[in-house]
């Protein structure tokens, strides 16, 4: 089973595919059938059946099967922590709840130049 995968360039049915094979290499390492995952995950042994081919599936199913095999924690490092960092969050005074762009939007109409480009003119 290869699940040698660039993530950044990938698609999403191949990062799929690359995290089941995975899925399916640690529950072969573990030496656990398809059926006790099911018992353990309470999914039918088709579901699991199809997780290991690498059909579609759900994140349930998916979170299911981490946690069945004690690989929950990792479910933390798929998303950073969104939290404001604690100097930002003494600067505003309360927590964010919009984003606003920090350069202003360029007039329309004129050509945008590198600051080299600028001075050359004057």
């Amino acid at each position: 089973m290869s699940y040698s995968v660039d993530f950044n360039s990938a698609n999403s049915e191949q990062i799929e595919s690359a995290l089941f094979d995975r899925l399916e290499t640690i529950r072969l390492a573990r030496n656990l059938t398809q059926a006790q995952l099911a018992t353990m995950t309470g999914l039918s042994l088709r579901t699991i059946n199809r997780l290991g081919k690498g059909d579609g599936t759900s994140l349930d199913t998916f979170i299911r099967v981490l946690t069945a095999l004690g690989l929950q924690a990792n479910l933390a490092t798929l998303l950073p922590d969104p939290a404001v960092r604690p100097v930002e969050r003494m600067a505003l005074g309360r927590e964010r709840r919009r984003a606003r762009p920090q350069n202003p939007s360029p007039v329309p109409g004129t050509a945008w130049q590198w600051a080299e480009d600028e001075s050359a003119n004057d």
